[in-house]
């Protein structure tokens, strides 16, 4: 699409980067300066019940900024990227139908990517397919199912390893269900997104700098009463570890440490070295973004920056 095209769509914020960076703080100076409602792009915030171990925003800060797609779900339930992106659409309809911007911010990078470039028309997982898959795997060995990946999606077998089970199992599972190759499916992309998006991600400039903000964090989470939160969530019978919910950074480390897989110290250990990790994928996901705008967590012309780039003369 052309910038004159463009330019005649309702304007969006993206306000992405690791956890741990300021994007919260930002968000809310943004809608005190710019007529923005905050949608979040994050994968634990959708849960209720799990306030502390993910960061959500407090009381106060919600009462200044309240953010849609917060606490929409039970923690035994999952939600996939295209319910994201069906939902974060239809908020971003309503925010503009009021002459308002949407500020969507978090860093969940594959919802990002899912609303920027569409998703491809994949079939929902089937476990009779499935598990029908996985008889012949157990037959014949994943290396046979990769010889027969080969001949139906080369260029999949190309990028899934043979010793990937999952990734195997979902090509060949794709394949079953539509008589078509992942490969394909994946070029069919949705309709671009009809905004004028600008980009930003923030972070500090220093990787050590992030390092010891996401370790005070947890430790503060942990003093706030991580550990009784998910004691709490521990007592439901419908929860486990396999969930999405519990797999979120923090919460699987403190589960384990319940169940008394280690210590308190390993505990708190494993949980930043998590934390830590997932902001490098984070990070590893924007340096390959396009089309984005940098900010340092200290600086202090953050607002001003963001306004300006945008092209938003408030």
């Amino acid at each position: 699409m052309s910038e004159t095209n463009t330019s005649a769509l309702p304007p969006a914020i993206f306000l992405m980067g690791p956890t741990a960076s300021g994007k919260t703080a930002l968000a809310i100076e943004l809608c005190q300066r710019l007529p923005c409602d905050i949608i979040s792009v994050d994968s634990a915030l959708i849960y209720k019940g799990m306030d502390i171990g993910t960061a959500k925003p407090t009381a106060e800060e919600l009462a200044l900024a309240p953010h849609r797609l917060i606490d929409i779900l039970d923690p035994a339930q999952s939600y996939s990227v295209a319910e994201f992106r069906r939902d974060a659409l239809q908020a971003m309809a309503e925010i503009s139908a009021k002459g308002r911007i949407p500020l969507l911010v978090g860093g969940t990078m594959m919802y990002f990517k899912a609303l920027i470039d569409g998703l491809s028309p994949l079939p929902e997982s089937d476990s009779t397919v499935r598990a029908g898959i996985e008889g012949r795997a157990k037959q014949s060995g994943w290396q046979q199912l990769h010889a027969e990946l080969a001949v139906i999606d080369p260029q999949s077998a190309q990028r899934i390893h043979p010793n990937d089970p999952q990734r195997l199992l979902r090509a060949l599972e794709v394949y079953e269900l539509t008589n078509r190759s992942m490969t394909e499916l994946m070029s069919i992309k949705s309709a671009p997104l009809p905004y004028r998006v600008s980009q930003f991600s923030i972070s500090p400039a220093d990787r050590k700098v992030l390092h010891d903000r996401i370790a005070q964090r947890f430790q503060l989470m942990l003093d706030a009463g991580f550990v009784q939160e998910v004691e709490k969530l521990r007592q439901r019978i419908d929860l486990h570890l396999n969930l999405p919910s519990m797999r979120c950074v923090g919460y699987r480390q403190i589960w384990q440490y319940l169940e008394g897989d280690f210590a308190a110290d390993e505990m708190f250990e494993k949980g930043v070295a998590a934390t830590r990790q997932l902001a490098k994928r984070q990070l590893t996901w924007l340096r390959s973004w396009d089309k984005i705008f940098s900010l340092d967590t200290f600086a202090k012309d953050n607002l001003t920056q963001v306004v300006k780039l945008s092209k938003l003369h408030i």
